[in-house]
């Protein structure tokens, strides 16, 4: 009998903290690709209970323009698809998960193969690797938001070089 015969399932849950799920030969390619499968689930997770979330307070009849929006994102409500059938709500909703995922596992995978790539080059693993993964992950962040401007590019830029940077020298410390 082999190996992969008698691994349970909570045996393949703890290997995928070891980096088990994919081999595609390269460890770059590798940790891009757990990196973006794993920020793509936590974004569908994130935009479904949010919309969720914001579906039972219009169906509750509550005054949601007050409340402050969740994570920085904008307040996705299916206010465009009053009326229609179940199935338009569940389209909208699928659109917008595919969409939040995409982005959550373009940026966690840009961002890991980033590091890893400017580690190899350098040598080193320091805060500068951080802020130049993080300012263009930033970016690209930008790039996938209905028509960018210059200043939200920019600003993305910084803010992601900021929080990785801050990230990196935080490191060890808590």
């Amino acid at each position: 009998m082999s190996n992969l015969e008698t691994r349970s399932l909570l045996d393949e849950f703890r290997s995928f903290d070891k980096g088990g799920f994919f081999d595609l030969g390269h460890p770059l390619l590798n940790r891009i690709v757990e990196s973006f499968v794993k920020a793509a689930g936590i974004g569908a997770i994130q935009a479904v209970s949010r919309d969720a979330y914001f579906t039972a307070i219009e169906g509750s009849g509550l005054d949601s323009s007050d409340m402050s929006e969740l994570g920085g994102s904008k307040k996705h409500s299916f206010s465009n698809i009053k009326g229609e059938t179940n199935r338009k709500s569940l389209e909208a909703m699928v659109k917008n998960t595919g969409k939040e995922s995409l982005q959550w596992g373009l940026a966690a995978g840009v961002y890991s193969g980033l590091t890893y790539g400017l580690k190899e080059a350098r040598g080193v693993h320091d805060w500068k690797n951080s802020a130049m993964a993080g300012a263009i992950t930033g970016v690209a962040l930008a790039l996938t938001s209905e028509d960018p401007s210059h200043e939200q590019i920019v600003q993305c830029a910084i803010t992601g070089a900021a929080i990785s940077s801050a990230a990196n020298l935080l490191t060890g410390i808590f």
